[in-house]
């Protein structure tokens, strides 16, 4: 199925955005079957072009775009043009006439001075929906300030609980591996305009959206917020432990770690007689999942000499058969050579010219039996769309 018969079909986006929140959110648009058009710095582009090593290799051997921006920019258009110019900024703001919706990450105020805030685009287009993504939204005391998904998973109390515990080795607080709420913010924000744009379709009304990384991870703070909220302790870090579950972590194998995820007092039997240790399963200490958080360091250090000498393959083979849930500590390699992966489709390849090799990305995560996913457009070499887009404005 192409893009042009998507879910999406007949939207047109404009992104402003750059880096990973908005990107994300456009992308998904993308897939969905949205047109989205990339509005990037003439000769620059989006910052992560340069955010590499690694990158791509141009097919005349010198270096092309970081595999940075390749994971958030699938299936866009990509138009050079100096929005900070009149010139460029008059363009925009013809763009934005024919467009569905905006999605920009400019510091608060920051696109008022060239005419293209939501006030001066809305006057022009009334169905606009216009999603602006900062760090701290568009009021309060921090509104001005620039925000970082580093920063804000500091400050949002997410590195609070990441990491290995105090007087553990290595004990200090830890970010993600990946910008998780850059990327949980593009999700918000496309969820939000999907359902801005089902409200301007039935009303005739557009409306704009303040999304901030510092909402999101407070919201993305989930159970350890309530956690705090009923018990009037903050939740400190735990390593791989779970605050409240148990057994809920990797465990040692001869040749790597498995990750044991026991969620009720059922597995927790099949557990231990799975590994051959039927006692544990009626040791008092270890009963409810209650006494097994109280317990928890004395039935980690059984559980971990139950699993050390065992192979990977061994004990996942045993615990599946038990119908304990549990699986590999996966290298990124490994991941998609995975089966599942496999079989599931989980790696686009795309062919770009310019490029000596296909483009590969990660699929997304969306099936959908009438109006599947689409992958039509690799993510566009800078200023590839600039004539078309442009042309179509006479």
């Amino acid at each position: 199925m192409s893009a042009a018969s998507g879910p999406l079909a007949g939207v047109r986006v404009l992104d402003l955005s750059r880096v990973l929140a908005g990107p994300w959110a456009t992308q998904m648009l993308a897939d969905l079957g949205a047109e989205v058009i990339k509005i990037e710095r003439p000769g620059v582009g989006d910052d992560t072009r340069a955010w590499g090593p690694p990158f791509t290799t141009k097919a005349d051997g010198s270096k092309g775009d970081a595999a940075y921006f390749l994971c958030a920019n699938r299936g866009k258009k990509s138009v050079e043009l100096d929005l900070a110019t009149p010139a460029g900024a008059e363009i925009v703001r013809e763009l934005s006439k024919t467009c569905d919706v905006v999605v920009e990450n400019f510091k608060t105020g920051g696109l008022k001075k060239y005419g293209l805030d939501h006030a001066s685009l809305a006057a022009l287009n009334p169905k606009l929906v216009y999603c602006s993504i900062t760090g701290f939204g568009q009021d309060g005391p921090d509104a001005h300030r620039a925000g970082y998904d580093y920063m804000i998973q500091a400050m949002g109390g997410l590195m609070s609980i990441t990491g290995q515990p105090d007087g553990a080795p290595g004990a200090e607080p830890m970010k993600v591996g990946v910008a998780v709420v850059d990327l949980f913010t593009g999700l918000y924000a496309s969820n939000a305009i999907l359902a801005a744009l089902m409200h301007a379709r039935a009303t005739g009304q557009g409306q704009s959206i303040d999304i901030a990384l510092f909402d999101v991870q407070a919201a993305m703070l989930a159970n350890q917020a309530t956690n705090w909220f009923v018990s009037g302790k903050a939740p400190t870090r735990m390593g791989n432990a779970h605050p409240n579950l148990a057994p809920y972590q990797p465990f040692p194998c001869t040749d790597g770690m498995v990750v044991i995820a026991v969620g009720n007092d059922g597995q927790f039997r099949a557990l231990a007689a799975a590994l051959g240790a039927p006692g544990l399963g009626a040791d008092p200490r270890f009963l409810t999942n209650a006494l097994r958080i109280e317990h928890r360091a004395v039935m980690t250090a059984e559980l971990s000499a139950l699993t050390a000498g065992q192979t990977m393959h061994g004990l996942l083979a045993a615990l599946e058969a038990a119908g304990v849930p549990c699986g590999p500590v996966n290298t990124i390699d490994q991941v998609f050579d995975e089966p599942q992966a496999r079989h599931r489709g989980l790696e686009v390849t795309q062919d770009r010219a310019d490029l000596s090799a296909p483009v590969r990305t990660v699929a997304s995560p969306i099936r959908m039996s009438l109006t599947p996913v689409a992958y039509d457009r690799p993510p566009p070499a800078l200023g590839a769309d600039t004539d078309e887009v442009l042309g179509g404005l006479g």
